[in-house]
């Protein structure tokens, strides 16, 4: 089976964005480094350390499709047609978009639920690839589901005090023990964390 992973570039105190969807310094580690490199599959250049540089690319790896909620599509427009990373993208709505530009061409499929689109997607990756989770509202609701792997966390020495929570759960019967982190790499204003979810 695919492993699935959910991640995302979050601040000190656990935010995706602020309240205006804004991120702020959130990226600027991706343009302070001396290493200039891309993701695989994408053309961008971006400049970090090697630190980061090396752990980015390989976590990254092998990424076959990603997972994410109406909100981020809807924020990026499906990046024009785009995937960000991997070669498809599930997105989970209760309404796809009846006028998207790119609805014909576009390796995109929407999906009722977290559930569903977790397991399509890993159909969709087969057993040597991944499949990655945005965190935030479909993250969070993935790992309650017991649906998540490994949690990847790229922290940011930076404070919103409000704003889209990384850890949105929802309610829970109980805490979301993790392992110790299986990694922790220090790069230029931004702190790698992985961390294994351990299973029932």
């Amino acid at each position: 089976m695919a492993k699935t992973i959910m991640g995302a570039v979050v601040s000190l105190d656990g935010y995706l964005a602020d309240d205006g969807d804004g991120v702020g310094p959130l990226f600027d580690w991706l343009g302070n480094g001396d290493v200039s490199w891309s993701f695989e599959g994408n053309d961008v250049e971006v400049r970090t350390t090697k630190a980061s540089a090396d752990f980015m690319q390989a976590k990254y790896a092998g990424i076959a499709c990603v997972v994410i909620g109406r909100r981020l599509f809807d924020l990026t427009n499906g990046w024009d047609g785009v995937p960000a990373a991997g070669h498809h993208v599930f997105v989970v709505t209760h309404e796809p978009p009846k006028d998207w530009e790119h609805a014909d061409t576009a390796p995109f499929t929407f999906v009722g639920s977290v559930e569903e689109a977790i397991k399509t997607a890993r159909e969709y990756a087969g057993d040597n690839r991944i499949v990655d989770v945005a965190a935030g509202q479909i993250g969070g609701q993935a790992l309650r589901m017991g649906l998540i792997d490994e949690v990847v966390v790229n922290l940011v020495p930076t404070v919103f005090g409000s704003g889209r929570p990384f850890w949105s759960t929802g309610p829970l019967t109980g805490p979301i023990l993790l392992d110790n982190p299986t990694q922790i790499v220090e790069g230029n204003r931004v702190t790698h964390l992985v961390y294994t979810v351990p299973k029932a």
